[in-house]
């Protein structure tokens, strides 16, 4: 009875809340009608009211349907009471109710992802590997996993030679690569001593420079004789502002500093510390400021409290048999039109990517960036987190709650390029072209209006290797996605370059030496130093070795982005009728990657989202979307919108099951964000070709994230979510991204037709706008019993269950050989579907209806592979 009543109360209560006089558009959804003493639900197949009559009928009805659910409600409290009564004087024990503290089932999320659990004041400390010598190998090691780069023997002999006599540099002038990439807690504004005295040390590295002091509010902008610094034999300033008697620091915490220097020419220049480790922009003004940060006393582990340090408290995730990258932007991921800050996204966004199934979320824009419109790609101070979203401790606090949820946080680091801006950022920081750059037209990057890095100069290996492990160290970030490495690699960029594959173009004169053992560096440092680092390349040009180790002779890169899947669903999707795609030119370019190094696959990325180009649910259902994204029922039928979320789904199960070994999306394009996204810009001219580029106004609408929109239960995106955290488990159940095994047993352009081997799973994708298939016999590689255990085509995901786990049908795969695979089986495939089965001992139909079952997905249990 208490179960009954439960069940109607919350059937009615969801009818109420779907009203449209509520706000929501969508049915009543059930009415309550007199039959004698009893009372039912009956849903109607279609919108009940016709609000073109008198509205006032209309309200007349919901507020009889009010009185009759309070009247029910009340009868249903009496009957579960007297029922309760008669239970305990038989000496029946009554169960606790579902609901109940403490008792109720865990919510999916619990179950297939658990919390870390710590002690109250438990406090993370890293535990630090030790940076290994350079083997003593010519750097061809990696040659074993693709014997045709002999014919380039010289080429990786030479960066090799290259990298040892930089790491014995660096140990005979720094004490070695450990001490080098610490250089953060000298260079810019630290505690420490001087000749006995407690104080701040400030260091700036400015060759160019004649004289440099430091100013800020501290003494009211204008250097005193205490102020100025002296510059040693390397081109470093040195200044240490002792404490007062009293021990109170020279700089308050939240002091605005900034260094005034003389130019070599005789100017006077104001910057920004090219080490500050956070920078603001005032309400009222239009340049940033350098900020003194050092709370003065330390929270307790996990507290979050104004001008307190920090302490983490959750140690950092395992490192994932296969990453599931959630891509974001905290700035843009409020549903409203504003900023979003880091303990928002900490609160709000965190939940949705671990309920989602994601083990990795990616940040983007994090290091400091005054001009808001370029996506955090214009950096101009490399150590400050952005001061939009909050503080450096509001940051941390980010990442430790990631951490507690399971998740590993990545971070999109720029050593690519820097911004050009002088006055926030370090381009000429000291008056000259060079510098932390090179000087010239060598030192501009064309396309993107930038200055690229002198990789062969030794304060830049410096500031980029420390800034690296600053955000590993002091952040704890598990690991980076290193944008723009194709541009690192070669002096042209990979700008108006066509790569055909042939290995002359990754290791001719077009290649930038220098870079390469930079990466090399980089790599060596974090896995060394960070055992469980991953590190990602941004890399369309194909480099051979970029993921093979760094004392392997490749560049030890964990993992490439697999550019070219997404560039091939735009193709498709731009200029092509869907008679015109072939499933083998999708299975090849899905596959098509290098032998023992790894990718990460995706559809689309934050790239395809951006004003200047569409997400994929555009590219399919463009304006539409805007007026047909109803429920069925709730506004007319559109094939456009039919065809979309059909081939949306296909689209993403394809690239899950062949694009790589890790998996990636942009926030909101799971669900099919209907918009684009658009920074809030004035208008500019772009600086490739001097076209102007209208602005927005300002206008914050489209830099935001719908999450409305997936959460309503009367539109389609709902579908789309829905399907992204099936797959998203279906991968934890069974393994799917790590599983050696993938193949292809058919690709047909005639029948449209593909069939995928990853693990022990078999997908079946009909990508004909029309045909569907009977008794198809397909190919797989074991025998056995097999059934649905993810298809497109649920309900639930918005299809017509024309095949459904739910009808628990067995296939039992025979020894017939068909499509060079030893077993096969008969199944059906309708036109548009894309169907995952499983061997039958893992598939459980009803699996989603228990209390931590996940939507759509008939997974037995936790599946035979389970990892997060």
């Amino acid at each position: 009875m208490q179960q009954l009543g439960r069940t109607f109360i919350n059937k009615k209560a969801q009818s109420v809340s779907a009203h449209p006089s509520l706000g929501r558009a969508g049915p009543v959804g059930a009415k309550l009608l007199n039959k004698g003493s009893a009372r039912r639900i009956v849903r109607p197949s279609a919108f009940p009211y016709d609000f073109s009559e008198d509205p006032a009928n209309v309200l007349e009805i919901l507020r009889e349907e009010n009185q009759l659910l309070k009247e029910t409600i009340a009868e249903a409290k009496v009957s579960i009471a007297a029922l309760e009564t008669q239970l305990r004087t038989a000496g029946v024990p009554i169960p606790p109710p579902e609901d109940a503290p403490g008792i109720m089932p865990p919510a999916p999320e619990d179950y297939w992802s658990p919390v870390l659990e710590m002690p109250a004041n438990h406090e993370y400390r890293d535990r630090y590997g030790s940076i290994s010598a350079v083997p003593g190998h010519d750097g061809t090691e990696c040659f074993r996993w693709d014997p045709s780069l002999w014919n380039f023997a010289e080429h990786f002999r030479y960066r090799w030679r290259r990298l040892r006599e930089l790491r014995a540099a660096i140990q005979d002038s720094e004490g070695g690569l450990d001490a080098f990439t610490r250089a953060y807690t000298r260079f810019g504004l630290n505690r420490g001593e001087h000749q006995g005295r407690r104080g701040i040390w400030y260091r700036e590295w400015a060759p160019g420079a004649k004289a440099l002091a430091l100013i800020g509010d501290f003494n009211n902008w204008t250097p005193g004789d205490q102020h100025w610094a002296f510059k040693n034999e390397w081109g470093v300033w040195e200044l240490f502002l002792p404490d007062a008697p009293d021990g109170s620091p020279a700089l308050r915490h939240r002091c605005r500093v900034k260094c005034r220097l003389e130019s070599a020419e005789g100017r006077w220049l104001e910057r920004i510390p090219a080490w500050i480790k956070w920078a603001t922009q005032e309400w009222n003004e239009i340049l940033f400021n350098g900020v003194y940060w050092d709370p003065p006393e330390s929270g307790a582990p996990g507290e979050i409290a104004p001008d307190k340090k920090y302490v983490f408290k959750y140690p950092r995730p395992p490192r994932p048999r296969a990453l599931r990258i959630y891509e974001c932007h905290v700035g843009m991921s409020s549903q409203q039109p504003k900023i979003n800050s880091y303990l928002e996204f900490r609160r709000d966004v965190l939940p949705r990517v671990r309920a989602l199934g994601y083990n990795a979320i990616q940040i983007m824009a994090i290091q400091e960036h005054a001009y808001y419109g370029s996506f955090g790609y214009h950096v101009t101070s490399f150590f400050a987190p952005s001061s939009r979203c909050g503080t450096p401790e509001e940051l941390r606090a980010l990442i430790d709650e990631a951490h507690r949820l399971g998740l590993v946080v990545l971070m999109d680091i720029v050593h690519s390029h820097a911004s050009k801006n002088t006055n926030d950022g370090i381009n000429m920081f000291d008056g000259t072209d060079g510098m932390y750059f090179h000087g010239g037209a060598r030192g501009q990057h064309w396309m993107w209006d930038s200055r690229c890095f002198n990789y062969g100069n030794w304060e830049t290996l410096r500031f980029l290797l420390s800034n690296a492990r600053y955000w590993a160290d002091e952040f704890k970030f598990d690991g980076f996605r290193f944008d723009g490495v194709t541009s690192m690699m070669y002096h042209h960029h990979g700008l108006s370059y066509t790569f055909t594959g042939a290995y002359e173009e990754y290791f001719g004169l077009n290649t930038d030496v220098d870079a390469l053992v930079y990466l090399m560096l980089a790599n060596n440092m974090l896995h060394d130093l960070f055992p469980n680092c991953v590190t990602i390349a941004e890399d369309v040009s194909g480099m051979p070795a970029l993921c093979r180790p760094w004392h392997e002779g490749g560049l030890g890169f964990d993992y490439r982005l697999h550019m070219a899947a997404a560039d091939k669903w735009v193709e498709l999707l731009r200029g092509r009728p869907d008679g015109g795609w072939d499933p083998g030119e999708i299975a090849h370019t899905l596959t098509n990657r290098r032998y023992a190094e790894a990718c990460v696959g995706y559809a689309e990325s934050h790239d395809q989202a951006l004003v200047g180009d569409k997400t994929l649910a555009f590219w399919l259902m463009d304006k539409e979307m805007y007026d047909h994204m109803s429920l069925p029922g709730l506004g007319p039928p559109s094939p456009i919108i039919d065809r979309g979320i059909a081939l949306h789904k296909m689209i993403r199960l394809a690239t899950f099951a062949l694009g790589g070994e890790g998996y990636l999306n942009f926030m909101g394009n799971e669900f099919g964000h209907p918009e684009w996204i658009d920074f809030p810009r004035d208008d500019s001219y772009d600086p490739s070709t001097g076209r102007l580029v209208p602005g927005n106004g300002g206008s914050l609408d489209k830099c935001r994230r719908r999450w409305d929109l997936a959460d309503s239960p009367h539109l389609r995106y709902r579908w789309l979510g829905a399907f992204d955290r099936a797959l998203m488990h279906l991968d934890k159940a069974f393994g799917l991204l790590s599983s050696p095994h993938c193949a292809t047993s058919r690709a047909d352009p005639a029948s449209k037709l593909l069939v995928i081997e990853r693990g022990e799973l078999l997908a079946v994708l009909n990508w004909h706008p029309t045909d569907s298939y009977t008794d198809l016999r397909v190919g797989c590689n074991a025998g056995g019993a097999y059934k649905v255990v993810l298809s497109s085509d649920e309900e639930v995901f918005g299809g017509f269950r024309n095949v459904s786990k739910e009808a628990g049908v067995t296939f039992t795969a025979s020894p017939t050989p068909h499509d060079g695979r030893p077993f096969s089986l008969q199944l059906y495939a309708p036109s548009r579907t894309a169907v995952v089965y499983a061997p039958a001992e893992w598939v459980d139909p009803g699996a989603d209806l228990k209390p931590h079952g996940i939507a759509g997905l008939g997974v037995r249990d936790m599946g035979p592979y389970f990892a997060r």
